[in-house]
């Protein structure tokens, strides 16, 4: 079977030991302790699954997770520091964490941005030792 040309969706779940995820569009499912294994696993599952059609590249696989999966797990992340980055109540941004309430695609989008940006920040960021 050949992949779609199009991003394979791939959705990520919370489990009491580590996570799970799967394909949205094909039967491919696997699991993983922590974040970078379920990443490496599902890749290898998605080529495992298109193995006769070539290595489907890092670049097509699209994870999902949910809000209150993603604070669960990246608790270093501190929500009410986020939410004054992005320019949101931060009661809001708690009650979505929290699950209290589900955000709209644009609270979503917002919320996304925001996480990206502090990723790109840490990212370019050096310790020095004096």
């Amino acid at each position: 079977m050949k992949p779609k040309q199009q991003d394979i969706k791939i959705i990520v779940e919370k489990t009491d030991t580590g996570f799970s995820a799967y394909a949205e569009d094909y039967p491919i499912f696997t699991t993983g302790k922590s974040i970078p294994d379920l990443i490496d696993n599902t890749h290898e599952a998605v080529n495992f699954y298109f193995e006769n059609s070539g290595n489907v590249p890092h670049e097509k696989l699209k994870f999902e997770i949910d809000i209150r999966q993603f604070f669960q797990y990246y608790r270093v992340l501190n929500a009410k520091f986020l939410a004054e980055k992005i320019g949101m109540n931060p009661t809001l941004l708690s009650q979505y964490v929290q699950g209290h309430k589900k955000p709209s695609s644009k609270q979503t989008a917002k919320i996304l941005m925001g996480i990206h940006q502090i990723g790109q920040e840490l990212s370019e960021i050096n310790l020095i030792q004096k």
